[in-house]
């Protein structure tokens, strides 16, 4: 039993003065509701780990940029269990061990009740493993099939955006039936790129096609030309995915590289990411595809989702800053952030969740989650979770780049996109 005289743990007496001079309706309850009155009013706090610095900077602006207006769309209607959510921001430096310390911090000093946001894969994998000591529920907004895989842990959950190796699956029989079977790649050499190899080879070579070469850049690489003359003079196809700061750099070497007689090309929208199509010297790239994870530019058949998620961002038609159309977004994955944040609170409300004392009771609840409906909360599409694996699928969108612009051409279903499970983490104790 507690004694009246000392407030329980989390509470302070500042909290319990505030509380007792709340008025008569409030001094009349017992102590302990009074408590809970006070600790029910306190935020959700929500641990931001932000790829603010290093090779990530561009997506962490925009996750930045997605993240608040998702935390001020659920404040608006009402919060999480009628608690406000509260944005804790630390910056990671796109860096695995510094991602690892950030973590600690969300659990050991900042009093965070889950952490959220990682992209880079690399620090996805450094930093997991620590929240699962700490028991701290990580959300994670990358696409390393590192979640689904197994390599994990039962406290680290991808809900939000899908994986690569989903992704691949569904974009190997377009690659094989419009544009050719022989495909060299050229990729990040780091987790991330190396889901691209392994997973599109497999799964280019079950629609009978070929990768001819495997091309891996490091993705602090600056000058890409020196890569090229690897790529095989028989190559119909050329597949390619860079991220880092230099990814205007990479396209445009590329164009100066072929000149006019380029094989076909598809790519995935992360080498221009934050990119302004109409940068000169990328007009080699009409008539290329790409994938994407949500269309950058606003298509013919917008739905009032899309629309209501660009107008709570601040995004234009065509996927950059209303306040500066040279601002590009990252706008194939930061959707991610949104979707993950109104996961997470449909997980706590389902739970119950009070304070960290339920961080397991949030993660059976976001494992029980399966069906997520195309929503102003899931402006992306419709998708499917997998409690077992922790992954989510949804549909994905290849592009093909027309007069400067992006128009979608097809979309791959979420039936497309899924695999045998490799994992159940339910089976993990908590």
């Amino acid at each position: 039993m507690t004694n009246q005289s000392t407030p329980p743990k989390g509470i302070t007496r500042r909290n319990l003065i505030k509380t007792v001079a709340a008025g008569a309706a409030v001094t009349s309850l017992p102590l302990w509701a009074r408590y809970a009155q006070a600790q029910s009013s306190e935020p959700i706090r929500i641990g931001f780990q932000a790829h603010k610095t290093g090779i990530g900077a561009a997506y962490g602006r925009w996750y930045d940029r997605t993240t608040m207006a998702a935390a001020k769309a659920i404040n608006d209607a009402g919060g999480i269990n009628g608690r406000p959510v509260e944005i804790v921001l630390e910056d990671d430096g796109t860096d695995p061990k510094r991602g690892a310390e950030v973590v600690e911090k969300f659990a050991t000093q900042l009093n965070c009740d889950v952490g959220f946001g990682t992209l880079f894969s690399h620090v996805v994998i450094g930093s997991a493993p620590r929240a699962g000591e700490l028991k701290l529920p990580y959300f994670v907004v990358s696409e390393g099939h590192h979640v689904a895989s197994g390599m994990l842990n039962r406290w680290t959950i991808q809900p939000g955006i899908t994986d690569v190796k989903s992704q691949v699956q569904a974009m190997a029989p377009f690659v094989s039936s419009t544009l050719g079977k022989k495909v060299t790649m050229v990729f990040p050499d780091f987790a991330f790129g190396h889901d691209h190899r392994d997973f599109f080879t497999a799964a280019l070579e079950a629609q009978g096609g070929e990768v001819l070469a495997h091309i891996a850049i490091p993705p602090s690489e600056t000058s890409f030309t020196k890569y090229f003359p690897k790529i095989p003079r028989d190559t119909e196809v050329i597949y390619h995915v860079m991220v880092g700061p230099a990814v205007l750099t990479f396209v445009k070497e590329l164009g100066e590289f072929f000149g006019p007689s380029r094989p076909e090309m598809f790519g995935f929208i992360d080498s221009l990411e934050a990119v302004d199509l109409a940068n000169p010297g990328l007009e080699y790239l009409d008539g290329s595809y790409f994938w994407e994870g949500m269309p950058r530019y606003a298509q013919a058949d917008q739905t009032s989702f899309d629309k209501n998620f660009r107008a709570a961002v601040g995004i234009d038609a065509n996927g950059a800053s209303v306040s500066d159309p040279a601002d590009v977004s990252t706008y194939a994955h930061m959707f991610g952030c949104w979707e993950t944040l109104y996961v997470i609170k449909a997980g706590m409300e389902s739970a119950g969740y009070q304070g960290h004392g339920d961080r397991g009771k949030l993660i059976e609840a976001v494992e029980a989650i399966t069906d997520m409906p195309h929503s102003n909360e899931h402006p992306q599409g419709a998708k499917l979770f997998n409690g077992k694996t922790h992954q989510v699928f949804g549909p994905q969108y290849i592009s093909k780049m027309e007069g400067g612009k992006l128009n979608v051409v097809h979309t791959a279903s979420i039936e497309d996109t899924l695999y045998p499970d490799e994992v159940d983490y339910t089976k993990q104790p908590l």
